[in-house]
């Protein structure tokens, strides 16, 4: 009896260690590159982003962010697997392995490259003003000291900090541009196509200064090298046979996948 019972402990014991070690690990295939789950591209997403992600009526993601990482699995091999979270918490879960990657339009910045590493550019953007018709507001300037509004961990911030220290955070740029729209705050900072396809929703804002050109990237854990590789070989061949183009044209209307051409 004595015997048996060590034998249902120590198989109990077994049984709760392997529970543990899968917990959260991440597996190496045969290419060399580890995986939160073999045979799966896990990538994340806000889902909030319009045209880039948006979350559907069954609670799947859609956009262009959404089909740029799926063409990116195909590529690899793999399924691929959607996980939509909250943008500000996204780097940090990909840095903590919880996913494969991010393919959330996140622009290559010094802060975001001491937790990250990130792929080649996917897509070229920058941020801009939006503001009522009504307003006066034409450049950065011309918001100083006034209220405005940004998507919660964006890079916007640091254009609206630079000129005002009322900053009001929103979970998504779309519900920020909302917000505008209905008379609050003085102005929103956010990427130009984001606020172009605001304005062809029916939202009564314009666009104002630009703000400068950004990379946007695809962010993997840094101590996944051999991913970011297979990643960087697949944006390759994406943009080499025009699926890049294609899935840009099919959500923005036109190609923002090249350098734009200075003005």
């Amino acid at each position: 009896m004595k015997r048996l019972k060590h034998g249902v402990i120590g198989g109990i014991l077994v049984f709760l260690l392997a529970a543990c070690g899968s917990d959260g690990a991440s597996s190496e295939n045969a290419d060399g590159f580890k995986l939160v789950n073999n045979g799966e591209f896990v990538f994340a997403s806000s889902g909030e982003f319009k045209p880039f992600s948006v979350t559907e009526p069954d609670g799947k993601m859609s956009g262009f962010d959404i089909e740029v990482g799926e063409a990116v699995a195909k590529e690899l091999g793999l399924e691929a697997v959607q996980q939509k979270m909250k943008f500000g918490s996204i780097v940090e879960s990909v840095k903590a392995g919880r996913v494969d990657a991010a393919v959330a339009s996140h622009t290559i910045t010094e802060e975001r490259l001491e937790h990250v590493s990130f792929s080649t550019p996917y897509y070229f953007s920058g941020p801009q003003i939006f503001v009522r018709p009504d307003s006066s507001v034409e450049t950065i300037a011309d918001l100083e000291g006034l209220e405005i509004a940004v998507s919660k961990g964006s890079t916007y911030e640091e254009n609206a900090s630079s000129v005002s220290d009322k900053i009001i955070f929103y979970d998504s740029d779309v519900t920020a541009l909302e917000a505008l729209s209905r008379g609050k705050h003085d102005a929103v900072i956010t990427d130009f196509v984001t606020g172009k396809e605001a304005i062809g929703a029916g939202m009564e804002i314009e666009g104002r200064e630009l703000l400068g050109k950004s990379e946007q990237a695809i962010a993997v854990s840094k101590d996944n090298e051999a991913l970011l590789e297979k990643i960087n070989e697949a944006l390759q061949t994406l943009k080499e046979n025009g699926t890049l183009a294609e899935i840009s044209k099919k959500y923005i209307g036109e190609d923002i996948t090249v350098i734009p051409e200075e003005s």
